[in-house]
């Protein structure tokens, strides 16, 4: 009977380990083919700007991920690129060959890409935006973008700084000379009476 029991145990508790497996793969299962359809999206819209607008292949490229990203802030419907956006003077290949910014973006790119939209805003009141979106290429691959997005951030990230922490030391020492000088000036006075 302690067999039985043991068997009838280890195959629940194999059946609540399967339950709970199949509860974690189920939404990455489910997000499989509505990433399948952004990634068709993507590419339609990069055929769409070389076939039809005549822009350079990165510069597509470019244009179609900051449509993508613009899509999500809370302020913008979409990017529209009119037709003059990928002519050179409003979309630029820079070679770089150093680091894409002095921020979290370190990475060194090949180049820089310049691209200009506007940013259809969701309240119909508002004007549209313009954006720039500058994205650093190694070869055909993005590593690195930025945006001049219209909704500032939440939380201001701070990165430290070397002078920060100077100054922080600088003023320990002030109130270190403060405190020591406040005890000097007491006996000073007991001592002159």
């Amino acid at each position: 009977m302690d067999s039985s029991k043991k068997i009838s145990r280890r195959m629940r508790q194999l059946a609540h380990r399967l339950t709970a497996a199949a509860a974690l793969l189920l939404p990455l299962i489910a997000a499989t083919p509505a990433r399948a359809d952004l990634i068709d999206q993507r590419n339609d819209m990069i055929a769409h700007f070389v076939n039809d607008m005549h822009a350079d292949p990165l510069v597509a490229d470019c244009a179609a991920h900051g449509n993508f990203v613009a899509s999500t802030s809370t302020a913008i419907d979409h990017v529209d690129f009119p037709p003059a956006a990928f002519d050179p003077a409003h979309a630029e290949i820079t070679p770089w060959n150093q680091p894409f910014d002095e921020g979290k973006q370190r990475v060194t790119v090949e180049n820089i890409v310049t691209v200009e939209g506007q940013g259809i805003p969701r309240k119909t009141s508002h004007e549209p935006y313009p954006l720039k979106f500058r994205c650093g290429y190694v070869g055909k691959q993005m590593l690195a973008f930025s945006w001049n997005d219209p909704v500032p951030a939440l939380k201001p990230h701070k990165e430290r700084s070397t002078k920060k922490k100077r100054k922080v030391h600088h003023t320990s020492k002030r109130v270190g000379k403060t405190s020591t000088s406040k005890r000097k000036s007491p006996a000073k006075a007991s001592s002159s009476h």
